[in-house]
């Protein structure tokens, strides 16, 4: 079995949206039995709630539908449960390693490293922004979902 944790900041944007599109290509590739997947915010604002509104819509729009998550805040206990833990930033990284148990710190990835086509390791965050902030942060967390897939397989599967 192979864990996979999805960090942003509040655990209502990227992070369930990535929960959301990698799991459905989990099960797409009939690998659920194998693959589990989570998300968590750095921080705790917004724990207990849905997905933000427009990160619901954009998903269901493509197909996902995320409403059934509710945030959380990531905790001590993710770092042995998880065997990757995706940042959607570079700050995200920085508070996940200073929570991160000494000898854990492998775990921790940016997930924007799985698709290099963007050549940035910094998830925009679109809850602040208008337009198709949404669409373009679904379009790179498809890609980044692909690339961490296709190494699952090639590595632990």
């Amino acid at each position: 079995m192979v864990g996979v944790l999805f960090v942003c900041t509040g655990n209502i944007c990227r992070s369930p949206t990535a929960e959301g599109v990698f799991r459905a290509m989990v099960a797409a590739q009939g690998l659920s039995a194998v693959i589990t997947a989570d998300s968590a915010g750095t921080g705790a604002w917004h724990e207990g709630e849905p997905p933000d509104e427009r990160a619901q819509e954009t998903a269901a729009r493509r197909g996902i539908d995320i409403s059934g998550q509710r945030a959380r805040k990531v905790t001590r206990a993710d770092f042995t449960e998880f065997d990757l833990i995706m940042a959607m930033d570079r700050s995200h990284h920085t508070d996940l390693t200073k929570l991160c148990p000494a000898g854990e710190e492998r775990r921790i990835q940016m997930f924007l490293g799985y698709a290099p086509e963007y050549e940035t390791l910094d998830m925009p965050d679109p809850y602040f922004g208008a337009g198709g902030g949404f669409d373009r942060v679904f379009d790179m967390i498809e890609a980044c979902a692909r690339g961490l897939l296709a190494e699952i397989r090639a590595k632990h599967l």
